[in-house]
């Protein structure tokens, strides 16, 4: 059974280049930036990270042009899963061929980032992480 351990949110900008992945790594960097995991060894002896369960949501404007797959590299550990739907923000700002513009577009990305643990519910131990 999944049992959510920490939620952390972070948002991240593309200020040049209307680059989509850019901003949500940015924004999955910031939010794993916000906190330590020291309680899954301390406290529930989870001595491989590997074993946690990480579910990535990134809202940015223009979804289908994020590579989920770059978004993930940034969670160094765990089984991970990442879902992008639209939202964010697109708001004007300068525009710079040379800095790789198409237009004068700020991409601002969000993230959500829940670490998830399997706990086997008669005696809270943690089990092999896969998703129940």
């Amino acid at each position: 059974m999944l049992k959510r351990y920490i939620i952390e949110f972070g948002s991240g900008i593309d200020f040049h280049g209307q680059d989509a992945t850019g901003a949500a790594r940015k924004a999955v960097k910031d939010a794993i930036s916000h906190s330590c995991l020291c309680g899954l060894p301390e406290i529930f002896g989870m001595m491989d990270l590997n074993k946690m369960v990480v579910d990535v949501t990134v809202a940015v404007p223009l979804p289908e042009k994020v590579d989920g797959e770059q978004v993930l590299a940034e969670i160094p550990f765990g089984c991970k899963s990442i879902k992008v739907v639209d939202g964010g923000m697109q708001v004007p700002g300068l525009f710079l061929p040379a800095l790789g513009d198409g237009d004068d577009s700020i991409i601002v990305a969000n993230a959500c980032v829940e670490v998830k643990i399997a706990l086997d519910p008669f005696n809270a131990e943690i089990t092999d992480g896969n998703k129940s």
